[in-house]
């Protein structure tokens, strides 16, 4: 069983629209077990549109199409599958009075326009779209299936989920001969190529079998590594065992680099640490703007652990709000593991909290001096048994400096509050 996924727009390939629905669409259809071969974005074009659909329907059980189904003159698609199809239209009374509705619940005259969108060609079976205005559209040919979708994200997904996938299940059920499940584990801390010594090749031990398979691949993203594992069976129950043995080989091997195996962010995985032991964290940032502090409030409930965020980025702002001494200051540098220290101590004692933490570095592009190039930072920590301070060299990128000193300053923070054990 094989699919492909086509998206249709001009402003996807201009890089207007990101493509999230190709990345949505390729993980559910795999979990379906008809997982894409292709993902392929074209233009607003009848003659490019048509040809591709020639193409997929020669070599693909299932195509996916989105894009293209709205009521101006661009949107194609709809037209191109008729023409295709040597299909004549019908006007579909049901979606006639869905689009009617949406326009008298808004207390909008309908556009004649509009009304294109109930005129379906006569062989497709219409899925409904209770979320918009256009319906999904489904033609059944030769054992081949094309789905044409809105490109609206959540209107494509309300049609996946209510008619095509159900539609797919039932009609493939006796040829979807294998079950595919995914699990991806999150990494921050190390990079791509020391994790994949550290692991190695665990296909090879979880035994490559006819009947099953197991395989790793590495995800790398601003110093997180994610890690995708794919289990391939022909039972639910031996796919499932297949993940967690999997888990727990890679627990073993990289646990201390882990820090989330359910797709939360770092921010989330301490709120919880930070949650169920009842400590308060307070922040002190210097060179990264408060972007920890923002990355924590993302987390609902983020309050119930989170004391406060002191943005403290001129060397006066540092003393006179977090107490980092002058003569430190004087003789060691904004940047540097003492000051680091005194900020993470000093924001911990003014807000009174269990932990304190801090930043403080040079984002970059400018800024460097003798011994500390771009991309220099130390983080601290300080709780009630002890205070340090890491340092770091990372680019010479502003924005990604930024973003992943946050990640680790978060990172220390789950390092410490994690049993030793448990990190092996």
């Amino acid at each position: 069983m094989k699919s492909i996924i086509i998206s249709i727009g001009d402003e996807i390939l201009i890089g207007q629209v990101v493509n999230t629905n190709a990345a949505w669409l390729g993980k559910e259809l795999t979990a379906i077990g008809i997982p894409p071969e292709r993902v392929l974005t074209i233009p607003d074009d009848e003659n490019e549109i048509i040809n591709e659909f020639k193409a997929a329907f020669k070599k693909y059980n299932v195509i996916i199409v989105t894009g293209g189904l709205g009521p101006t003159h661009d949107d194609l698609t709809v037209k191109s599958a008729a023409k295709f199809f040597k299909s004549k239209y019908i006007l579909n009374q049901k979606v006639l009075k869905h689009v009617k509705h949406i326009f008298a619940r808004r207390k909008i005259n309908m556009p004649a326009v509009n009304i294109g969108q109930a005129l379906v060609p006569e062989i497709a079976k219409v899925l409904h779209n209770k979320t918009g205005t256009a319906p999904g559209l489904l033609f059944d040919k030769k054992g081949r299936v094309l789905c044409i979708m809105p490109g609206v994200p959540y209107e494509m997904k309300y049609i996946c989920k209510t008619g095509l996938f159900p539609y797919l299940r039932n009609k493939f059920a006796k040829r979807i001969t294998r079950v595919i499940r995914q699990k991806t584990l999150h990494t921050i801390g190390i990079g791509e190529s020391l994790l994949a010594e550290k692991i190695g090749d665990i296909s090879k031990i979880v035994r490559k079998k006819r009947d099953f398979e197991v395989k790793l691949a590495f995800l790398p993203s601003n110093y997180e590594v994610r890690l995708r594992i794919t289990a391939i069976a022909k039972t639910e129950l031996k796919a499932k065992k297949l993940i967690n043995d999997a888990v727990l080989l890679l627990y073993k091997k990289a646990g201390k680099y882990i820090y989330s195996d359910d797709e939360s962010p770092i921010e989330k995985t301490i709120g919880v640490l930070l949650k169920k032991r009842g400590l308060k964290l307070a922040v002190a940032e210097s060179c990264t703007g408060g972007l920890v502090c923002s990355k924590i409030t993302d987390v609902a409930g983020s309050s119930d652990y989170l004391s406060d965020g002191i943005v403290a980025y001129s060397n006066e702002a540092k003393k006179k709000l977090l107490g980092v001494k002058s003569i430190t200051l004087k003789k060691f540098g904004a940047v540097s593991e003492k000051t680091a220290k005194e900020m993470a101590e000093g924001v911990k004692r003014r807000s009174k909290a269990d932990i304190g933490i801090s930043t403080t570095g040079t984002a970059g592009p400018t800024g460097a001096t003798r011994g500390k190039p771009v991309g220099t930072v130390w983080i601290g920590f300080s709780d009630r048994k002890n205070t340090f301070a890491k340092k770091f060299i990372f680019s010479k990128d502003r924005l990604r400096n930024k973003d992943i000193i946050s990640k680790m300053a978060l990172e220390i923070v789950r390092q410490q509050l994690t049993p030793k054990s448990q990190q092996l």
